[in-house]
């Protein structure tokens, strides 16, 4: 039996409504973790924390008027299906996990989030490009950028959280890409920062 705080009363900007959509959205992950490893068993106590908390302070940093988004890697819907249910924004959820597929598929119809779930590849997912991309915990920012080029709309943004990585990952990322860069503080974890990146392109390297 999983023992976990209930929501904390300092996440901001959220209505009892929402609140209510996000309860029924740990209740039923907490159930399939028993059978399905969709988050760290270490982080079961702190799930409000270290995965609502964090997943919803993306969502003033989303343009105002964008219309809908994509979500790479989204596993157990962090952020993708947290900041569905809580903006209403119609988001696309990429997950090549079958069971966790299938999670993200429930968890949208219990929540009554406006997703879409494609149990793909990455690389082979069909999905019309949307002005935001999103990711957490997926992969280095030099291969997330390889897949959010095929997805963004031009003028589109990506929000990553990223650890303490953040500065080499960019770094390493300038070797094959140019695009602009606005770092946010973590509220959630003091050495996390969300990286917004806009302009991406391939870099230009002189011979």
């Amino acid at each position: 039996m999983f023992h976990v705080k209930h929501m904390p009363g300092n996440i901001e900007g959220v209505s009892r409504e929402t609140r209510e959509r996000l309860t029924a959205y740990v209740d039923l992950l907490l159930r399939w973790q028993r059978t399905i490893n969709l988050i760290s068993p270490r982080d079961i106590d702190q799930v409000w924390t270290r995965h609502i908390a964090d997943s919803l302070q993306l969502a003033p940093l989303i343009p105002p008027g964008t219309a809908r988004a994509i979500d790479l890697g989204s596993g157990a819907g962090l952020p993708g299906l947290v900041l569905a249910i809580a903006t209403g924004l119609r988001f696309d959820l990429v997950e090549s996990d079958q069971r966790k597929a299938a999670f993200l598929r429930e968890a949208a119809r219990i929540t009554g989030a406006a997703a879409t779930v494609h149990a793909t590849r990455i690389e082979a997912a069909m999905i019309a490009p949307a002005p935001l991309v999103t990711a957490r915990a997926l992969a280095p920012l030099t291969v997330l950028l390889g897949w959010a080029v095929n997805f963004l709309a031009p003028d589109g943004i990506c929000l990553f959280p990223k650890g303490r990585g953040a500065e080499d990952e960019l770094t390493d990322a300038a070797a094959q890409w140019q695009m602009q860069v606005q770092r946010t503080p973590s509220r959630t974890d003091p050495s996390a920062t969300i990286l917004r990146i806009s302009e991406i392109s391939p870099a230009r390297h002189t011979p």
